[in-house]
C-alpha cells in the first residue's frame, strides 16, 4: 500500500468528511451551550420525565437526571445524534471502495496498476477509521468548546476519551458494511442490508428496555455498548464495549480483505 493511494482515498472521502464534521460541530456546540439552562430547570425536566415510564425513557436512552454530564451526553449525543451520524458516515464510506467502485469501472483502473486488491481495499478502510475517529472527535469537542465558553465544568479528558467509544461504534458498523459489500458487490443491496441490521439492532434495544423479560434482546445488538455515561463521570471504562466494538470491527474488516481478494468482480 503506498502513501499516494491512501492520500487519494482521503482525497476522495474529503467532502464527506467536512460537511458530517461541520453537522456534528454545529449540534454538539449547541448541546453544550444549553447545558447550563437544563442544569438551571433539572427540577423541572425530571418532573415532567416522570410522567412517562420508567422503561419508556430508558428505551430512548432519557433515564436519570440531565443535570448529571454523562447521562446529559448519552441522552443527546451518545443516543440521539451518534447513532444517526455514524451510520450515515460508516455506511457511505464503506460501500464507496467496493461496491461503487466496481459498478462504475473505477476498480478496474485501480486493479490495472501493481495495487494490489489487499492494498487497494486496505486503504479504503485505513481512510474509514480515520474519517470516523475525525468525525467523533469533531462531536466530542463542539461540546467542550461550548462547555468552556459557558463554563459548564465538564471534565475534558473524560469527554475525549467517550470519544473513543463513540468511533469504535462507528468502527463496528463501517467493518460489518464493508463485509456486505465485498459479498454483494451492489451499493444500493449492502447499504439496506446494513442500515437494516441496524434498524433492527436499535428496535432489539428498544423491545429490550421496555419488557424487562426480554432484556436479552439487547445483547444481540450495539447500541446496548454505547456506555459513555460512566466513562464521563466516573472515569470507569466500559471494556466490554471496546471489547464488542472493536473485535465486531476488525473481524469486518478483516473478512472483507479476504472475500475482495478472492471475488469474481465479473459475478
Amino acid at each position: 500500500m503506498t502513501v499516494l493511494t491512501l492520500r487519494l482515498e482521503l482525497r476522495r472521502s474529503r467532502l464527506l468528511a467536512f460537511w458530517l464534521i461541520v453537522i456534528a460541530l454545529a449540534y454538539s456546540a449547541i448541546m453544550g451551550a444549553m447545558y447550563p439552562i437544563i442544569l438551571d430547570n433539572a427540577a423541572a425536566i425530571e418532573q415532567y420525565m416522570n410522567i412517562f415510564p420508567k422503561e419508556l425513557m430508558a428505551a430512548f436512552g432519557m433515564s436519570g437526571s440531565l443535570a448529571d454530564p454523562g447521562i446529559f451526553f448519552n441522552t443527546y449525543i451518545g443516543s440521539f445524534l451518534w447513532p444517526v451520524l455514524a451510520a450515515i458516515a460508516a455506511i457511505l464510506l464503506a460501500t464507496r471502495p467496493v461496491t461503487s467502485d466496481v459498478e462504475r469501472g473505477w476498480s478496474e483502473v485501480t486493479l490495472g496498476t501493481p495495487l494490489t486488491r489487499v492494498q487497494s481495499l486496505g486503504a479504503s478502510i485505513i481512510t474509514q477509521a480515520l474519517v470516523l475517529v475525525a468525525l467523533a472527535v469533531a462531536t466530542v469537542g463542539g461540546v467542550l468548546v461550548a462547555s468552556m465558553v459557558v463554563n459548564a465544568g465538564f471534565d475534558a479528558g473524560r469527554f475525549l476519551a467517550a470519544s473513543a467509544i463513540l468511533w469504535l461504534f462507528a468502527w463496528a458498523i463501517a467493518g460489518v458494511t464493508s463485509l456486505v459489500g465485498a459479498l454483494t458487490l451492489n451499493r444500493g443491496i449492502a447499504a439496506g442490508i446494513a442500515a437494516g441490521i441496524l434498524i433492527a439492532m436499535y428496535l432489539l434495544n428498544v423491545v429490550a428496555q421496555l419488557q424487562v423479560d426480554l432484556a436479552w434482546l439487547a445483547d444481540f445488538g450495539l447500541f446496548k455498548y454505547v456506555a459513555t455515561t460512566e466513562l464521563i463521570d466516573d472515569g470507569s471504562v466500559p471494556w466490554m464495549s471496546v471489547g464488542v466494538f472493536g473485535i465486531t470491527a476488525l473481524i469486518g474488516w478483516a473478512a472483507s480483505l479476504v472475500v475482495f481478494a478472492r471475488r469474481d468482480l465479473l459475478a
